[in-house]
């Protein structure tokens, strides 16, 4: 018989359900989070319930926030099992689930409401996770777009913002005029120098709103930069079913998340932060070389193994590491051209961190997608991958493993212009990029023409010229033969 997740259900959960050690009545909260979706219930909620555990920081209890109508939907999903998450932990060696109750509540999706509870002097840190569209960013200049309509829009309208910059700002007005405390504005997105950002986005604005009110932010405001990772897949009804099948839990909102999870943190908290060192939170004075190395390695061998992976027809990314040719290409690349761009790490050793990262991508109990890795390519390789070949070109290192990489995903974009092509190009600039690659095929270079994606790439001979016989060979004897001309180089 299945148990329906409540307060007055946990003595009734299976014993093999991990349970709150403490009681939550007797927490107060500390954190407002903004953005309560799969990876935050995954990641920070998880830390925090490690620590009220081991009987910690109660006074740093979570309150969840959001503006967006799915918000809503999770609030109301959340609410009919009083606030709590079960998290299962997708371990290769077997399952386990427990119970998360490190948040108290969740406020309802109204500003004013929000407003209030921000100015709240109980709270002293504003997390949030609103994913990279969140921030406003121009993709022309990299910048903050203060000219857009809703910054704009509030700027003109600070007492009933619309947006999640807005409504800080508004609360931190509030505080100032009431003499409280600044809280932190802690971003838990997956962009690297988070923290810099964020401070970019609330400061621009401020100066826009009031300079006296901008420079009271600027002494009183923090912006710590991190890092986070663990994979979190979206929860659909299979997820739901196989709680209950596994675990007899009915939860309308469970989260399945690899047994991995990291979190680096600047430790620059203006108003006091819980002490989350003591459940594995790693605090630094700069994040930004762990933040380097996750980009290359990991997010790097995402895209290496995605695009080979899309042209053999592999559906999920454990089945691809279960490909000799692919893991072994992933292996040297990371090894002869990726480690050696990156300065050294405290406390990392480099080789342990890829053998940790190729048994996360070989996990089958995940079940992450190949389709899901070749998402928005023209966004994502900019990033992960032509940075580390530059770096390597300056330093005067082989880039072809790397060039091989941009080719595979030249000819992967080719398919979307095939009849009757399993291939689907999940990609804004699709229809550019299939025109692009299939020209490509008579002229390799064009493709390297679309210089707002490859910048000076596009022009230097050595990368061209890797490129382009890479990218004939794909053509003329295939991906599986490529591969292995690689391996022997």
């Amino acid at each position: 018989m299945t148990i329906k997740l409540g307060l007055d259900t946990l003595d009734a959960m299976p014993p093999n359900v991990s349970k709150p050690d403490y009681q939550r009545a007797l927490l107060s909260p500390g954190i407002i989070h903004i953005g309560v979706g799969n990876f935050h219930r995954a990641h920070q909620a998880v830390y925090l319930d490690k620590l009220f555990n081991a009987g910690l920081a109660h006074d740093w209890a979570i309150r969840g926030a959001g503006i967006k109508t799915y918000d809503s939907v999770m609030r109301d999903k959340l609410k009919a099992q009083d606030w709590l998450t079960t998290v299962v932990e997708l371990d290769a060696k077997g399952l386990t689930a427990r119970v998360c109750a490190s948040m108290l509540d969740f406020i309802e999706n109204d500003a004013s409401t929000l407003i209030d509870a921000l100015t709240d002097s109980q709270i002293r840190i504003v997390s949030m996770t609103i994913t990279e569209g969140g921030y406003f960013m121009d993709d022309k200049t990299g910048g903050f777009n203060l000219a857009h309509d809703e910054i704009q829009r509030d700027i003109a309208n600070i007492e009933t913002p619309t947006t999640v910059f807005g409504l800080m700002i508004s609360a931190l007005k509030r505080r100032k005029e009431q003499n409280k405390p600044a809280f932190t504005i802690m971003s838990c997105d997956n962009i690297p120098h988070n923290g810099n950002i964020t401070k970019r986005v609330v400061s621009e604005m401020a100066a826009a709103i009031d300079g006296d009110l901008a420079q009271w932010i600027s002494q009183n405001v923090t912006f710590p930069n991190s890092m986070v990772d663990c994979i979190t897949p979206a929860t659909s009804e299979q997820e739901r079913q196989r709680l209950m099948t596994l675990f007899d839990i009915e939860d309308q909102a469970p989260v399945f998340c690899e047994p991995f999870r990291q979190w680096v943190l600047e430790d620059n908290f203006a108003n006091g932060r819980p002490p989350l060192e003591q459940v594995g939170v790693e605090f630094v004075a700069d994040v930004a070389p762990f933040e380097l190395m996750k980009l290359r390695i990991l997010n790097g061998g995402h895209a290496a193994i995605a695009y080979p992976g899309a042209l053999f027809g592999i559906h999920f990314v454990h089945d691809v590491m279960a490909h000799p040719l692919i893991s072994l290409y992933l292996k040297k690349l990371v090894t002869q051209e990726i480690i050696p761009t990156l300065p050294q790490v405290p406390g990392v050793d480099f080789d342990d961190y890829f053998a940790v990262i190729e048994s996360r991508f070989a996990n089958p109990e995940v079940c992450d997608t190949v389709p899901r890795l070749c998402q928005d390519a023209s966004n994502r390789l900019p990033k992960f991958i032509l940075p580390t070949i530059v770096a390597n070109l300056e330093q005067g290192r082989d880039c072809a493993g790397l060039a091989l990489v941009v080719a595979l995903w030249c000819r992967l974009c080719a398919e979307g212009d095939v009849p009757n092509s399993k291939i689907s190009i999940d990609d804004p600039q699709a229809k550019r990029l299939i025109k692009q690659a299939s020209m490509a095929k008579v002229e390799p270079a064009i493709f390297l023409q679309m210089t707002d994606i490859f910048g000076t790439l596009s022009s230097n001979n050595v990368f061209v010229k890797h490129f382009t016989s890479i990218l004939d060979m794909l053509w003329v004897s295939g991906t599986e033969k490529t591969l292995e001309w690689y391996l022997k180089q």
